[in-house]
């Protein structure tokens, strides 16, 4: 398995968003993501950005993908923090990175108004790079992917944690139909992350539930697995969160869960090499083969 969303930060070195006296309010390291698969079948993970608010984090991001290839496959930047040196100094910099630049940039924010206009301006770079655009909006994220993928055709847009709907105690409304509108557009990916976190307290049969519409609607072909640690950490362990990621894939064929949980990173993230597993990957439950 790849486990496509997962997080380092040291809140010594910037990351605003994280509160002194928080679960988040330590250094994650390697050592610790390494440490954090115990118990599951990934072979490998993306990395992506955290918010530190400055355009260094991309760099730092890089050391870690090169210094450590067995851990981190790839990596997701902040594109937020480029946008203001303007597109001839982003494709400076991924020329300058060659074959270590980043697998895809993200943008975020409350919706879609708040991504900066120096951002957006980078897409169209974005594409002709072939690198991915990750959207991590608060409201409006799968609209917002389908608008912007029908601008851009050429590139390729992950919506992180499967557009992030309202907890399934509240009527997911909206989301729903936002999630079809999503699905007609053929560059839009959604990744399956977040739920130990966002679903908190909704019976599992319906988190299965969910996890399973979204794969009927949008296809096996266009989903990723992520367990966004260590934001889930409050909540349970990484093997938990991907556990739980995978409700709903129980009753797929094991070639379209291979996909779901492999081949579609690589081809989304334009991976070069990822050690598999040796076991068949059956993630459904950490108390019996594993996750």
């Amino acid at each position: 398995m790849i486990d496509c969303h997962v997080h380092l930060w040291d809140p010594a070195r910037g990351f605003p968003w994280i509160r002194p006296g928080s679960p988040h309010h330590r250094a994650f390291r390697v050592e610790d993501l390494r440490a954090s698969a115990a118990g599951t079948a990934v072979s490998a993970a993306i990395l992506v950005e955290g918010s530190r608010g400055d355009a260094g984090e991309t760099l730092d991001l890089r050391a870690r993908r090169t210094g450590h290839p067995d851990l981190v496959a790839g990596y997701v930047g902040n594109l937020h923090v480029h946008g203001g040196g303007g597109p001839r100094r982003f494709r400076e910099l991924l020329a300058d990175l060659g074959d270590t630049r980043p697998n895809g940039m993200r943008m975020g924010g409350a919706g879609w108004a708040d991504c900066p206009e120096s951002a957006r301006a980078l897409l169209p770079e974005l594409a002709s790079a072939g690198l991915v655009l990750e959207l991590n909006l608060g409201s409006g994220a799968l609209s917002a992917a389908a608008d912007v993928a029908a601008r851009h055709p050429e590139l390729t847009v992950v919506v992180d944690h499967l557009g992030n709907p309202p907890n399934l105690r509240l009527d997911p409304g909206d989301w729903y139909r936002d999630l079809e509108r999503a699905a007609l557009a053929p560059n839009v990916v959604v990744k399956v992350s977040g739920l130990l976190t966002q679903q908190h307290g909704v019976p599992p049969e319906r988190i299965a539930g969910l996890v399973g519409r979204v794969v009927d609607v949008v296809g096996p072909d266009r989903c990723l697995i992520g367990s966004d640690w260590p934001i889930c950490l409050p909540r349970g362990s990484r093997a938990d969160s991907l556990e739980l990621a995978c409700l709903g894939l129980g009753r797929l064929p094991e070639d379209e869960r291979r996909k779901i949980l492999h081949t579609n990173a690589v081809r989304v993230y334009g991976l070069d090499r990822v050690r598999l597993p040796s076991d068949s990957p059956e993630p459904i439950s950490s108390t019996t083969d594993g996750i």
